[in-house]
């Protein structure tokens, strides 16, 4: 069940469609975009953005997906961007609680589903496969390890907590800026490349989400062989550089699932940014494999 089209300060891509998705939890803003009427239709994704991403980190997946007949759909999750939250209370986004919206927002589109989940979207997206697989037809983690993020990652998430602590929203972009511009600014081939763009979804983007999600980040058990009992069929795709999960994490979590494994080249941590076409022919190749 959906609410008409909402105006919104990111416009989807050609053809695609913005709207909050009513769920029994809640409202989730997402961009939805149909197979065109003259492609056979072959299947529907979910995709879930990352850590501080929002549903726009897919913008240019949508149309080389549709192209091959499948239909998908790019959703902010609770205090992410334009889906609503609480500012101060962390207790809804618990892992458990996201993975729940994640179920809800499966049984709103009423379909079976390819669920993709990049980053932090992907540890959301395994622990709601844990709690209720049935709604889905095969699983992608886009650039999403085992457990635990890297020391590195950690060090940057302990900086993002220490800021939040004395800092507003507003002061914190100010100060990010201060550092250089953001990855995303590169033009439209990255989905945004407007600085007031990417300023409103900081400061969309809820405290309380930030923290409770970066602590997950930093303190996730591996649960790959609870996963590998799952009768899914799984993908593990990335860039072939990457410094939030080691490649060789993300090779040997590949071989404990029995996983297709896919690298995409001259891509970083976010694939979908970094090479939009490479990463949704190997999406769209993997679905093909297996329509469900």
């Amino acid at each position: 069940m959906t609410t008409p089209s909402i105006t919104t300060p990111f416009p989807p891509p050609p053809g695609a469609r913005a709207y909050r998705l009513r769920t029994e939890r809640g409202e989730f803003a997402v961009v939805d975009a149909p197979v065109p009427a003259d492609v056979e239709p072959r299947g529907v994704a979910l995709l879930l953005p990352g850590f501080t991403g929002s549903k726009e980190d897919f913008h240019r997946l949508h149309e080389p997906l549709a192209a091959r007949g499948y239909r998908a759909i790019a959703v902010d999750g609770r205090g992410q961007n334009e889906s609503d939250g609480p500012a101060e209370d962390e207790s809804p986004y618990a892992q458990e609680e996201l993975a729940r919206d994640v179920l809800a927002q499966a049984a709103a589109l009423d379909t079976p589903l390819h669920l993709v989940g990049h980053s932090l979207g992907g540890q959301i997206s395994r622990a709601a496969v844990l709690l209720d697989h049935s709604p889905f037809v095969s699983f992608t983690l886009v650039s999403s390890g085992p457990g635990e993020i890297s020391d590195s990652q950690k060090q940057r998430v302990k900086l993002l907590h220490d800021a939040l602590a004395v800092m507003t929203m507003p002061e914190m972009w100010g100060a990010i800026l201060a550092m250089g511009p953001p990855e995303e600014v590169g033009g439209p081939a990255r989905g945004f490349g407007r600085l007031d763009q990417l300023r409103l979804r900081w400061l969309n983007h809820k405290p309380a989400q930030l923290l409770a999600t970066g602590r997950q980040l930093c303190t996730a058990p591996n649960r790959v062989a609870e996963l590998a009992a799952v009768p899914l069929p799984f993908h593990v795709l990335s860039g072939a550089v990457d410094d939030t999960w080691p490649l060789s994490l993300l090779d040997e979590m590949a071989v404990d699932l029995r996983a297709h494994r896919t690298v995409v080249p001259d891509a970083e941590h976010s694939p979908n940014l970094d090479q939009p076409f490479p990463t949704a022919r190997a999406l769209a190749d993997f679905w093909d494999s297996h329509p469900g």
